[in-house]
């Protein structure tokens, strides 16, 4: 593990009130925000960036729609001061956002990435990071996957689909750890 310090972000993803929804009720990992509280409270007290990714979508039926109920941020994953919030109205919070540019211009290197869910946002989010050339780390216990159903109506359930996309992802597009190895990991 890395030290980290200003050339590291602690990204949060889609950490809205719309996961609250009944339709996000099989999440594996219900202490996830737990987690990325603590993180947020570990970033926020050695003054590192922390960036806020919204999801905003068109369609009205979306727990995420831009003028739905889902829309704020959960109370544990509420901006403060002057932390930067990017609105992406795609799963990739690189397509169609400044994120990167924001990056660079800081001269942020090392992605922590937190929030929903590890097999959609997550997932692609990391993979874009990787290939633009950001070290990239997933503490496992600041994500959550729910289960998944196929074309062909059999179900995964959340722990399988989560199982499976953190081995995916660990397999080259980033560094797989836990919350307390990432905040052992900042300065002092």
């Amino acid at each position: 593990m890395p030290t980290f310090g200003n050339d590291t972000a602690l990204i949060v993803l889609d950490v809205q009130k719309a996961i609250d929804d009944p339709k996000w009720n099989s999440k594996n990992n219900p202490g996830y925000v737990d987690a990325i509280a603590r993180l947020l409270t570990e970033f926020r007290a050695r003054d590192l960036p922390v960036i806020h990714v919204r999801h905003e979508e068109s369609n009205p039926a979306s727990t995420f729609y831009a003028n739905g109920p889902g829309q704020p941020f959960k109370d544990e994953a509420t901006p403060v001061d002057d932390e930067t919030v990017i609105t992406k109205s795609v799963n990739c919070a690189f397509i169609g956002t400044d994120l990167e540019n924001h990056l660079r211009d800081r001269g942020i290197t090392r992605l922590i990435f937190t929030g929903v869910v590890i097999h959609n946002s997550m997932d692609v989010s990391i993979r874009a990071a990787h290939c633009l050339g950001f070290d990239c780390h997933l503490p496992l216990d600041a994500t959550t996957a729910i289960d998944v159903l196929d074309a062909n109506g059999k179900r995964f359930d959340a722990q399988t689909v989560f199982d499976l996309y953190a081995a995916v992802l660990a397999s080259e597009y980033c560094n797989l750890t836990q919350s307390s190895d990432v905040i052992a990991a900042l300065p002092a």
